[in-house]
């Protein structure tokens, strides 16, 4: 195989704030993997948060380069075996180069990834549309303009009731809300009820990521469902979050790509939990390889690419929440100057 990098200062159409903090654009790499005459494509983007920078991806990305160019593609499952022993620290390396190997096989076999899974399309999840905080007249513009059948609302406020309550006066939508670690046991129970009442449909990561006995505790008294994000990175959390948690979000880029998720996902549905996968601020790159898995899902979170105004990628539509699957190789990825 030949490995390149795309580097991509991905801008967002507004500024996108969390609990953790606001941001206007996203560093983004896209790595191709080419091989007799065809090209997949992976992403991995440079979240500081997570410690991610362009520089040190692009390190990693080179001090494996002479592995993947001495390698033939066969199955992407053995190729992440390949390579884990080299990325085990730097899952969104390894998911770039994982989701990129699904890409190449797809397209070297005529066939999209969902299909070579044995996936039927026909029913799949709907995607929220994120509204990150900001003030109420602004996050109502947002869901002005962008009409949708769900809306994940980012809190984490000292008046996140209120702004549950204003928004609830400007759509019949179905609301997720994702506290983002801001909250406390006691207040995630308390808020539970009143949450439910404005159609809230689960409440995503209320507490620290570590805090198990106060997850414990919100999983046994909420009146809603309560899902694990930054309690359930890797393949072990899974387990961990049985009994802490009534789903999981699998992010690819903190799991190490689309053969771990698949792992995950079996363990989830093994243990009677619901699934979910999510995505960063990323481009149509990787979310059309989040796309691959939507037949197995319960919830989707696969927004980022709307949330830019350059997105580099074709790949996946997405219209009012609903994502259209199409019969083209791979993930169906291009780069528009690519």
């Amino acid at each position: 195989m030949q490995l390149q990098l795309h580097p991509f200062q991905l801008q967002l159409r507004d500024a996108f704030r969390i609990a953790h903090g606001s941001r206007t654009e996203q560093p983004s790499m896209v790595v191709s993997l080419s091989q007799n005459g065809h090209t997949g494509y992976g992403e991995a983007t440079a979240t500081t948060y997570y410690g991610r920078t362009m520089e040190n991806l692009t390190e990693k990305l080179e001090s494996v380069r002479a592995l993947i160019e001495t390698t033939e593609l066969k199955q992407p499952e053995d190729f992440w075996d390949l390579l884990y022993p080299h990325l085990e620290d730097d899952p969104f390396v390894l998911c770039a180069l994982d989701e990129a190997a699904h890409d190449l096989r797809g397209r070297l076999q005529g066939k999209p990834v969902y299909r070579l899974w044995g996936l039927n399309p026909e029913k799949i999840p709907l995607t929220n549309y994120t509204i990150g905080i900001a003030s109420i007249d602004e996050m109502v513009a947002k869901m002005n303009r962008l009409p949708w059948p769900i809306y994940k609302i980012k809190l984490g406020t000292d008046h996140d009731l209120e702004i549950i309550e204003n928004l609830r006066q400007h759509t019949d939508a179905i609301f997720r809300v994702d506290a983002n670690t801001a909250w406390t046991p006691e207040q995630t129970v308390e808020l539970s009820p009143k949450l439910k009442a404005l159609n809230v449909e689960f409440i995503e990561q209320p507490l620290l990521a570590e805090d198990w006995e106060g997850m414990r505790y919100v999983y046994q008294h909420s009146a809603l469902p309560v899902v694990a994000d930054e309690s359930c990175q890797r393949e072990p959390d899974v387990a961990r979050c049985h009994q802490h948690f009534h789903a999981i979000n699998i992010k690819l880029m903190k799991c190490g790509g689309l053969t771990p998720a698949r792992r995950m996902i079996a363990e989830a549905r093994k243990l009677g939990m619901e699934v979910m996968v999510g995505c960063m601020t990323e481009s149509s790159v990787g979310i059309s390889a989040i796309a691959q898995l939507l037949p197995l899902l319960d919830y989707v979170d696969m927004d980022g690419a709307l949330l830019l105004s350059n997105d580099p990628a074709n790949g996946v539509k997405i219209e009012a929440g609903k994502v259209f699957l199409t019969e083209d190789a791979g993930t169906g990825v291009s780069l528009k100057n690519g």
